[in-house]
């Protein structure tokens, strides 16, 4: 994301999402799980991406509850292509929940009571607008058990036409 977006979102995970599971800054998940045997060919593919592609136009959508948490939903048919084009090359190494097609979405808070989450649902949803969001590039990171590792992180530097 931005870094604007970054920071905002970064702020609401902090504030509401369990200091014990929050290893990770805010992000938009593309895929779950690729091997990690994946990894250096994953990267020449990402640079590629990032060469040749502008930034995805995106736009933060609702809020919405994920019933033990709160998320927003992102609209962004450009990066699902994107996304097409990573699981084209890695389709046969895809988990069954990668296979399917992703709902974009920043998650804000997570594993907490239903009535938790339907407390910060309702104040996000009281003022929120739908409004861009800046999606600047791609990164793959290592689950380590809890916390996460940065494997390799690419910015979008393609050109609009």
């Amino acid at each position: 994301m931005g870094a604007a977006d970054q920071r905002w979102f970064d702020a609401l995970r902090a504030a509401h999402f369990p200091s014990e599971r929050n290893h990770l800054a805010a992000h938009v998940t593309l895929f779950h799980q690729l091997p990690p045997s994946a990894l250096d060919e994953l990267d020449q593919l990402l640079r590629r991406i990032a060469a040749d592609t502008p930034p995805p136009p995106a736009m933060l959508g609702a809020v919405y509850s994920l019933g033990q948490g709160v998320a927003f939903h992102i609209d962004s048919p450009d990066l699902l292509a994107i996304r097409a084009r990573i699981a084209d090359r890695f389709w046969g190494m895809l988990t069954a929940q990668d296979r399917g097609t992703p709902r974009l979405h920043i998650t804000v808070q997570n594993k907490v009571t239903a009535a938790a989450a339907r407390t910060l649902l309702a104040r996000l949803a009281a003022d929120f607008r739908p409004r861009p969001l800046a999606i600047t590039g791609l990164a793959a990171h290592h689950y380590r058990g809890g916390p996460w590792e940065a494997a390799c992180a690419r910015s979008f530097r393609g050109s609009r036409r």
